[in-house]
Protein backbone atom coordinates (compact mmCIF):
# COMPACT_ATOMS: atom_id res chain seq x y z
CA UNK A 1 0.00 0.00 0.00
CA UNK A 2 1.60 3.51 -1.26
CA UNK A 3 1.97 6.15 1.76
CA UNK A 4 -1.07 8.18 0.20
CA UNK A 5 -3.26 5.58 0.87
CA UNK A 6 -2.18 4.62 4.00
CA UNK A 7 -2.71 8.06 5.50
CA UNK A 8 -6.45 8.12 3.40
CA UNK A 9 -6.88 5.05 5.25
CA UNK A 10 -5.89 6.09 8.11
CA UNK A 11 -8.61 9.44 7.80
CA UNK A 12 -11.08 7.34 7.30
CA UNK A 13 -10.97 5.73 10.29
CA UNK A 14 -9.72 9.34 12.52
CA UNK A 15 -11.99 9.28 15.43
CA UNK A 16 -14.44 12.79 15.07
CA UNK A 17 -13.25 14.45 18.39
CA UNK A 18 -9.75 14.22 17.12
CA UNK A 19 -10.55 17.37 14.90
CA UNK A 20 -14.14 18.72 16.30
CA UNK A 21 -13.30 19.16 19.95
CA UNK A 22 -9.17 20.03 19.67
CA UNK A 23 -8.83 23.21 20.59
CA UNK A 24 -5.59 25.86 20.85
CA UNK A 25 -2.63 23.98 22.09
CA UNK A 26 0.41 25.35 23.27
CA UNK A 27 3.53 24.08 21.67
CA UNK A 28 6.24 24.55 18.99
CA UNK A 29 4.34 25.72 15.78
CA UNK A 30 4.97 23.05 12.79
CA UNK A 31 2.67 23.66 10.06
CA UNK A 32 0.26 26.24 9.59
CA UNK A 33 -3.34 25.32 7.60
CA UNK A 34 -5.07 28.35 6.01
CA UNK A 35 -3.89 30.08 9.63
CA UNK A 36 -4.66 27.42 12.00
CA UNK A 37 -1.36 26.35 13.38
CA UNK A 38 -0.85 22.35 13.97
CA UNK A 39 1.68 22.14 16.99
CA UNK A 40 4.22 19.70 18.10
CA UNK A 41 1.89 17.86 20.98
CA UNK A 42 -0.61 18.48 18.21
CA UNK A 43 1.53 15.81 16.57
CA UNK A 44 2.11 14.21 19.72
CA UNK A 45 -1.25 13.65 20.42
CA UNK A 46 -1.68 12.12 16.93
CA UNK A 47 1.28 9.77 17.45
CA UNK A 48 -0.47 8.15 20.61
CA UNK A 49 -3.73 7.69 18.07
CA UNK A 50 -2.69 6.41 14.57
CA UNK A 51 1.03 5.65 15.38
CA UNK A 52 0.22 1.92 16.05
CA UNK A 53 -1.09 1.60 12.50
CA UNK A 54 1.74 2.82 10.68
CA UNK A 55 4.27 0.59 8.97
CA UNK A 56 6.91 -0.69 11.37
CA UNK A 57 9.47 0.41 9.51
CA UNK A 58 8.63 4.25 9.34
CA UNK A 59 10.53 5.86 12.01
CA UNK A 60 12.20 8.55 13.23
CA UNK A 61 12.16 12.32 11.26
CA UNK A 62 10.29 10.00 8.43
CA UNK A 63 7.25 9.12 10.80
CA UNK A 64 7.09 12.54 12.53
CA UNK A 65 7.14 13.82 9.41
CA UNK A 66 3.97 11.02 7.59
CA UNK A 67 1.83 12.19 10.86
CA UNK A 68 2.43 15.71 10.06
CA UNK A 69 1.04 15.41 6.92
CA UNK A 70 -1.90 13.68 8.20
CA UNK A 71 -2.75 16.32 10.21
CA UNK A 72 -2.48 18.67 7.58
CA UNK A 73 -4.78 16.29 5.64
CA UNK A 74 -6.63 16.11 8.58
CA UNK A 75 -7.80 19.76 8.89
CA UNK A 76 -8.56 20.47 5.11
CA UNK A 77 -10.62 17.27 4.92
CA UNK A 78 -12.26 18.78 8.71
CA UNK A 79 -12.82 22.14 7.46
CA UNK A 80 -13.88 20.56 4.06
CA UNK A 81 -17.38 18.99 6.08
CA UNK A 82 -17.75 21.72 8.48
CA UNK A 83 -18.17 23.73 5.40
CA UNK A 84 -20.16 21.18 4.03
CA UNK A 85 -22.48 21.60 7.24
CA UNK A 86 -21.60 17.58 7.83
CA UNK A 87 -20.95 18.80 11.57
CA UNK A 88 -25.08 19.15 11.89
CA UNK A 89 -27.63 17.36 12.06
CA UNK A 90 -28.57 14.48 14.41
CA UNK A 91 -26.42 11.40 13.66
CA UNK A 92 -23.08 13.28 13.62
CA UNK A 93 -24.28 14.79 17.30
CA UNK A 94 -24.48 11.39 18.74
CA UNK A 95 -21.65 10.22 17.42
CA UNK A 96 -19.71 13.49 18.66
CA UNK A 97 -21.20 12.64 22.24
CA UNK A 98 -20.04 9.10 21.82
CA UNK A 99 -16.64 10.28 20.77
CA UNK A 100 -16.48 12.93 23.83
CA UNK A 101 -17.71 10.05 26.56
CA UNK A 102 -14.77 7.58 24.88
CA UNK A 103 -12.60 10.02 25.24
CA UNK A 104 -12.99 11.32 28.87
CA UNK A 105 -12.99 7.61 29.68
CA UNK A 106 -9.41 6.64 28.70
CA UNK A 107 -8.77 9.56 30.34
CA UNK A 108 -9.83 8.60 33.57
CA UNK A 109 -9.16 5.14 33.48
CA UNK A 110 -5.42 6.53 32.42
CA UNK A 111 -5.37 8.09 35.85
CA UNK A 112 -6.44 5.36 37.31
CA UNK A 113 -3.18 3.32 35.63
CA UNK A 114 -1.22 6.16 36.72
CA UNK A 115 -2.42 6.41 40.01
CA UNK A 116 -1.91 2.00 40.42
CA UNK A 117 1.04 1.31 39.46
CA UNK A 118 3.26 2.17 41.94
CA UNK A 119 6.64 0.33 42.73
CA UNK A 120 5.06 -0.81 45.59
CA UNK A 121 2.08 -2.18 44.39
CA UNK A 122 3.51 -3.96 41.88
CA UNK A 123 6.09 -5.13 44.45
CA UNK A 124 2.69 -6.76 46.35
CA UNK A 125 0.98 -7.93 43.92
CA UNK A 126 4.41 -10.19 43.04
CA UNK A 127 4.96 -10.61 46.24
CA UNK A 128 1.04 -12.18 46.61
CA UNK A 129 1.46 -14.55 43.67
CA UNK A 130 4.47 -15.96 44.68
CA UNK A 131 3.40 -17.03 48.29
CA UNK A 132 0.12 -18.11 46.55
CA UNK A 133 1.97 -20.53 44.11
CA UNK A 134 2.30 -23.87 45.65
CA UNK A 135 5.50 -26.06 44.92
CA UNK A 136 5.71 -27.94 41.44
CA UNK A 137 8.42 -29.99 40.98
CA UNK A 138 10.10 -30.53 37.42
CA UNK A 139 12.57 -32.46 35.53
CA UNK A 140 15.11 -32.56 32.87
CA UNK A 141 14.96 -35.36 30.79
CA UNK A 142 15.33 -36.67 27.21
CA UNK A 143 13.93 -39.75 25.33
CA UNK A 144 14.15 -42.10 22.55
CA UNK A 145 11.41 -42.58 20.40
CA UNK A 146 10.48 -45.94 18.71
CA UNK A 147 7.60 -47.74 17.27
CA UNK A 148 8.04 -50.65 19.20
CA UNK A 149 8.54 -52.38 22.66
CA UNK A 150 11.45 -54.56 21.26
CA UNK A 151 13.02 -51.79 19.49
CA UNK A 152 13.09 -49.90 22.80
CA UNK A 153 14.69 -53.02 24.66
CA UNK A 154 17.41 -52.92 22.13
CA UNK A 155 17.97 -49.59 22.99
CA UNK A 156 18.12 -49.78 26.25
CA UNK A 157 20.91 -52.60 25.57
CA UNK A 158 22.95 -50.11 23.40
CA UNK A 159 22.92 -47.24 26.10
CA UNK A 160 23.35 -49.73 28.75
CA UNK A 161 26.50 -50.71 26.89
CA UNK A 162 27.90 -47.88 27.33
CA UNK A 163 26.74 -45.72 23.90
CA UNK A 164 25.99 -41.56 24.17
CA UNK A 165 22.22 -41.79 24.57
CA UNK A 166 22.28 -38.19 22.00
CA UNK A 167 24.00 -40.91 19.42
CA UNK A 168 21.60 -43.39 20.27
CA UNK A 169 18.70 -40.56 19.62
CA UNK A 170 20.01 -39.50 16.34
CA UNK A 171 20.24 -43.10 14.86
CA UNK A 172 17.17 -44.53 15.67
CA UNK A 173 14.70 -42.19 17.50
CA UNK A 174 11.19 -40.96 15.90
CA UNK A 175 11.09 -37.85 17.37
CA UNK A 176 12.82 -34.99 15.70
CA UNK A 177 11.54 -32.19 17.83
CA UNK A 178 14.24 -33.41 20.59
CA UNK A 179 17.56 -32.85 19.36
CA UNK A 180 19.57 -35.68 20.84
CA UNK A 181 16.68 -36.47 22.43
CA UNK A 182 16.63 -33.58 25.05
CA UNK A 183 13.58 -32.56 26.12
CA UNK A 184 14.59 -29.65 28.90
CA UNK A 185 12.96 -28.99 31.60
CA UNK A 186 8.66 -29.66 32.25
CA UNK A 187 6.51 -29.82 35.18
CA UNK A 188 4.26 -33.51 35.02
CA UNK A 189 1.55 -31.99 33.40
CA UNK A 190 3.27 -31.12 29.97
CA UNK A 191 3.56 -34.89 29.31
CA UNK A 192 1.08 -37.28 28.34
CA UNK A 193 -0.15 -39.69 32.13
CA UNK A 194 2.40 -42.80 30.57
CA UNK A 195 5.89 -40.61 29.94
CA UNK A 196 5.01 -38.46 33.12
CA UNK A 197 4.36 -41.25 35.37
CA UNK A 198 7.37 -42.71 34.09
CA UNK A 199 9.96 -39.95 33.96
CA UNK A 200 9.19 -38.12 37.50
CA UNK A 201 9.59 -41.94 39.08
CA UNK A 202 12.90 -41.83 38.24
CA UNK A 203 15.96 -40.53 39.72
CA UNK A 204 18.80 -38.52 37.99
CA UNK A 205 20.48 -40.98 35.78
CA UNK A 206 18.27 -43.66 35.62
CA UNK A 207 17.16 -45.32 32.72
CA UNK A 208 13.56 -46.13 32.38
CA UNK A 209 12.07 -49.48 31.18
CA UNK A 210 10.01 -49.41 28.05
CA UNK A 211 7.24 -46.54 28.52
CA UNK A 212 4.29 -46.94 25.89
CA UNK A 213 2.39 -44.33 25.42
CA UNK A 214 0.02 -42.56 22.30
CA UNK A 215 3.10 -41.36 20.39
CA UNK A 216 5.40 -45.17 20.45
CA UNK A 217 7.65 -46.63 22.93
CA UNK A 218 9.53 -44.04 25.13
CA UNK A 219 13.37 -44.53 26.67
CA UNK A 220 13.64 -42.00 28.93
CA UNK A 221 16.40 -40.72 31.08
CA UNK A 222 16.56 -37.85 33.96
CA UNK A 223 19.32 -35.65 34.25
CA UNK A 224 17.77 -33.27 36.98
CA UNK A 225 15.42 -32.71 39.38
CA UNK A 226 14.20 -29.38 41.21
CA UNK A 227 11.53 -27.17 42.25
CA UNK A 228 10.22 -24.82 39.57
CA UNK A 229 11.19 -21.75 40.61
CA UNK A 230 8.65 -18.55 40.58
CA UNK A 231 9.93 -16.15 37.88
CA UNK A 232 12.23 -13.07 38.88
CA UNK A 233 10.24 -9.75 38.88
CA UNK A 234 12.35 -7.82 36.73
CA UNK A 235 11.12 -10.72 34.01
CA UNK A 236 7.63 -10.05 34.39
CA UNK A 237 7.00 -6.60 35.73
CA UNK A 238 5.18 -5.39 32.83
CA UNK A 239 3.15 -8.28 33.34
CA UNK A 240 2.20 -7.64 37.06
CA UNK A 241 1.87 -4.03 36.29
CA UNK A 242 -0.30 -4.99 33.63
CA UNK A 243 -2.14 -6.98 35.78
CA UNK A 244 -2.37 -4.40 38.64
CA UNK A 245 -3.44 -1.63 36.48
CA UNK A 246 -6.46 -3.56 35.14
CA UNK A 247 -7.60 -4.92 38.57
CA UNK A 248 -7.47 -0.93 39.69
CA UNK A 249 -9.17 -0.09 36.65
CA UNK A 250 -12.21 -3.02 37.14
CA UNK A 251 -12.63 -2.02 40.53
CA UNK A 252 -13.11 1.60 39.92
CA UNK A 253 -15.48 0.89 37.65
CA UNK A 254 -17.55 -1.82 39.69
CA UNK A 255 -17.83 0.74 42.51
CA UNK A 256 -19.25 2.97 39.50
CA UNK A 257 -21.69 0.42 39.00
CA UNK A 258 -22.97 -0.32 42.49
CA UNK A 259 -23.60 3.16 43.19
CA UNK A 260 -25.56 3.74 39.77
CA UNK A 261 -29.00 2.72 38.77
CA UNK A 262 -28.83 1.19 35.89
CA UNK A 263 -31.82 -0.19 34.23
CA UNK A 264 -31.18 -2.45 30.57
CA UNK A 265 -34.09 -3.67 28.33
CA UNK A 266 -31.98 -5.66 26.38
CA UNK A 267 -32.34 -9.55 26.39
CA UNK A 268 -30.33 -11.23 29.49
CA UNK A 269 -28.86 -14.78 28.84
CA UNK A 270 -31.51 -17.60 29.29
CA UNK A 271 -29.66 -18.59 32.52
CA UNK A 272 -29.67 -15.23 34.04
CA UNK A 273 -25.24 -15.44 33.79
CA UNK A 274 -22.82 -13.41 31.64
CA UNK A 275 -22.25 -15.58 28.39
CA UNK A 276 -18.53 -16.31 28.78
CA UNK A 277 -16.07 -17.45 25.88
CA UNK A 278 -15.62 -21.22 25.46
CA UNK A 279 -12.65 -22.39 26.33
CA UNK A 280 -10.39 -24.68 24.24
CA UNK A 281 -10.45 -28.13 25.87
CA UNK A 282 -6.98 -28.87 27.85
CA UNK A 283 -4.62 -31.02 25.80
CA UNK A 284 -1.22 -32.89 26.55
CA UNK A 285 1.58 -32.08 24.53
CA UNK A 286 3.62 -34.35 22.79
CA UNK A 287 6.77 -35.49 24.88
CA UNK A 288 9.19 -33.81 21.71
CA UNK A 289 7.68 -30.24 22.33
CA UNK A 290 9.11 -27.96 25.25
Amino acid sequence: MTTPAIRLRLLASATVAAFVLAGPAAGKTLAKVNGVEITDQDLKDAAEDVGPGLPAQLQGAARDAYILDYLIDGKLVATKAEADKMAEGPDFARKLAYMREKLLMEEYLGKIAREAATDAAVQKAYDDAAKARKPEAEVRAKHILVENEADAKKVIERLKGGEDFAKVAGEVSKDPGSKGGDLGWFTKERMVPEFADAAFKLEPGQLSEPVKSQFGWHVIKVDEKRQKEFPKLDTIRDQVARYVVQKAQSEAILKLREAAKIERTDAAPADGKKEEPAKDAPRKEEPAKK
